[in-house]
């Protein structure tokens, strides 16, 4: 079997064997059981349990961050941008509601672990790559004179509020039926 799709197998088993039983509650001997890989193969790939966490949340991280940049073409116009912003977020948690819920609790855990660095390096480098589509945005004039670094605040923080009750079981209706009102709320809240 290849290497990576051993990974991609241990860290599946860690993402479902954090679901059934939590984080803390989930042992390395549980993973190992779950992905039928050896002790040996798990300390090769990731060093111990807290790296097969820091992981699996990178792992999750950098696949709504590689859709979200595929999307945010230079072409796409001021509106489409903002609202991608939302629609995707929505659309990714939809799609991976174990690995959104997983991410959106365990960030400090991850940020205070050994792998922190490499957390920030990921977060800056996606953040100065979406900066610069936006940039031309704002020095066009479409946005409102907002911060910096309030403006994503202002645009995914009422879809990550909305989507936590949805992942909690607090919002009866699924999280896919307020995607157009939420996009459009943050483009309300940006628009000059």
């Amino acid at each position: 079997m290849a290497r990576t799709n051993r990974k991609q197998e241990i860290l599946q088993a860690a993402l479902d064997c954090i679901t059934e039983v939590g984080v803390e509650a989930t042992t390395i001997e549980m993973i190992r059981d779950r992905s039928g890989a050896s002790i040996g193969s798990l300390y090769h790939h990731f060093g111990n349990r807290e790296r097969i966490i820091a992981a699996l949340y990178l792992e999750g991280l950098g696949g709504y961050g590689a859709m979200l940049e595929a999307g945010l073409l230079d072409s796409l116009a001021p509106e489409a941008c903002v609202k991608l912003f939302v629609t995707g977020y929505v659309d990714w948690v939809a799609a991976n509601p174990a690995w959104a819920r997983f991410i959106l609790h365990n960030r400090g855990r991850v940020e205070a672990g050994e792998m922190g660095e490499q957390l920030r390096e990921y977060n800056q480098q996606h953040g100065q790559r979406i900066a610069a589509i936006l940039r031309r945005h704002r020095e066009a004039g479409a946005f409102k004179a907002i911060p910096g670094e309030c403006f994503v605040s202002v645009v995914i923080g009422p879809v990550q509020d909305m989507a936590r009750n949805w992942l909690a079981g607090r919002s009866k209706q699924p999280l896919t039926e307020y995607r157009e009102l939420l996009a459009q709320i943050a483009w309300d809240s940006v628009r000059a």
